[in-house]
């Protein structure tokens, strides 16, 4: 019953199954993953799609030689298993030269050698096949409030967002760019750090149609953000266009942990909003399996992710189809958020002119209504533990 399907479009980067468990405090517990393998061993368990840091694929520094040889290997293994690259990304963090970001590095050549990396990857993401490429700014910020006037780093952002889209326009690639907000860490403080933030920086673009956001569920609850509520706001703004789904305990350091095995009920709830939304883009795992796990460990957290949301979307189509939650709904009045609060054909003048609007309007009456939404979310606890 919760066995994964390409049509669920279920995906995971190649920097997730393949994550070495380095930490800051330890070396690597795990073998390097090689990419071909990670391919045939999603598409086993029923993934969709893969995606990549241009470095998860082609390590920094390959010759021309050994980078054909890399993606003509890893186009044999997705022609062979079918997967699809939905999304790329470019790794302008792990290199010192990115130490003190890409796009708002205060060193003037390194912001243009990251535009030219980027560009490289744009490429190879277009012959891919990807419709998305995402932007994580991890080292576009500081440490200090001394380091740099946030104002010309923002600029200095913009101007690369705008310079990549109309690369991409002039190309003819079809991509469109989403940016994914994350409140610290590895920095002492990042740019764009919610997705309130981002989607304020993208209206002021060139292409602002063309670039949305990639909101993850752990970076949103490091900064004490309702994932939920942002992911509703970006889907009413339509610019929800990639998701990374993982699990995170509250505000502190980065968990990744598998989708689910955080805050369960936040998760609950993002899943019934993306599938009653009809969202239709991929779900996007961005996990680390456990640093204490083995090799084969891998493919079982992987496999936990895809379960977890089939499971949390059977709970979530009970939860919306239960009468007693019907009937919760119309008690609490929330089925009528969607209705105007004016009327077809009203402005302001008739609202102004409507005595029961305000003279008339009984203040005691309405302050005594009572919402019931004590019931409402009892009623989704038992359906998300399995007791109805």
């Amino acid at each position: 019953m919760f066995e994964p399907k390409p049509a669920d479009k279920f995906s995971f980067g190649l920097w997730t199954v393949g994550w070495q468990a380095r930490d800051p405090f330890g070396d690597p517990t795990r073998s390097p993953l090689d990419p071909v393998e990670a391919v045939h061993r999603l598409a086993e368990l029923g993934a969709w799609g893969i995606t990549f840091h241009d470095d998860d694929l082609i390590p920094f520094g390959s010759d021309e030689s050994q980078r054909a040889a890399a993606i003509e290997r890893f186009k044999q293994a997705l022609a062979e298993t079918g997967l699809v690259v939905p999304m790329a990304t470019t790794n302008t963090f792990s290199h010192p030269v990115f130490k003190d970001g890409a796009f708002t590095s205060t060193d003037r050549d390194i912001r243009r050698f990251a535009l030219r990396k980027i560009m490289r990857n744009l490429d190879l993401a277009a012959e891919l096949g990807a419709s998305t490429y995402v932007f994580w700014g991890g080292r576009e910020g500081a440490e200090t409030d001394a380091a740099k006037d946030m104002r010309d780093a923002l600029a200095r952002y913009a101007e690369g967002i705008d310079l990549l889209c109309q690369y991409v326009i002039d190309k003819g690639y079809g991509l469109r760019f989403a940016i994914e907000p994350k409140p610290n860490e590895p920095r002492g403080d990042i740019l764009l750090p919610t997705i309130g933030h981002a989607l304020a920086f993208i209206s002021t673009l060139e292409h602002a149609d063309m670039v949305g956001i990639n909101p993850e569920v752990g970076h949103e609850q490091m900064a004490g953000m309702n994932m939920v509520a942002g992911v509703a706001q970006a889907l009413w703004m339509d610019k929800l266009f990639h998701i990374d789904l993982n699990g995170q305990h509250g505000p502190k350091f980065d968990q990744d942990l598998v989708f689910g095995h955080g805050d369960v009920k936040s998760a609950f709830f993002l899943v019934d909003l993306l599938e009653s939304a009809g969202y239709d883009g991929p779900r996007h795992f961005d996990y680390k399996p456990y640093r204490t796990d083995g090799s084969e460990d891998v493919w079982v957290s992987a496999a936990a992710n895809m379960r977890t949301y089939l499971i949390l979307k059977e709970r979530a189509r009970a939860f919306r189809a239960d009468p007693d939650v019907q009937e919760a709904l119309e008690a609490s009045n929330s089925n009528r958020l969607g209705e105007p609060t004016l009327a077809p054909g009203e402005d302001w003048s008739d609202l102004h002119s409507d005595p029961a609007a305000y003279e008339a309007f009984d203040v005691e009456e309405a302050g005594a209504r009572a919402k019931h939404f004590s019931r409402l979310d009892q009623l989704a606890i038992e359906h998300l533990l399995g007791a109805r």
